[in-house]
């Protein structure tokens, strides 16, 4: 499964546009813009699926850094701050890793 099945390519190419220039990336503007915010819960767990490059059930700071990259594969790398800051805004329980419920809870709060 693909992103584009469940958000529109529109959407996500005015997400990635909007936080090109290094440093501007806001997880929550851009979760907005993509249209991730208006998914069920459901939707967001199978994108969290997506974003879980290597199958661990976690987002780690290693994937996180090519967040922008799993929507568009032309995409930059998040920075080494941008990076952290996402992590710190999602990781509730500080474990270092972004799990499906805390993502979840983040897109949809």
């Amino acid at each position: 499964m693909s992103l584009a099945s469940i958000l529109s390519a529109d959407a996500i190419d005015s997400a990635i546009k909007d936080c090109q220039a290094p440093d501007s990336f806001c997880h929550r503007k851009f979760f907005q813009l993509c249209g991730l915010t208006k998914k069920s819960p459901q939707e967001v767990k199978t994108v969290f699926g997506i974003l879980d490059n290597d199958g661990s059930g976690f987002v780690e700071e290693e994937e996180l850094k090519f967040f922008l990259q799993r929507f568009s594969p032309g995409a930059r790398v998040l920075s080494d701050k941008e990076t952290k800051e996402f992590m710190c805004a999602a990781d509730d329980d500080s474990d270092g890793r972004i799990g499906a419920d805390e993502f979840q809870a983040m897109v949809l709060s």
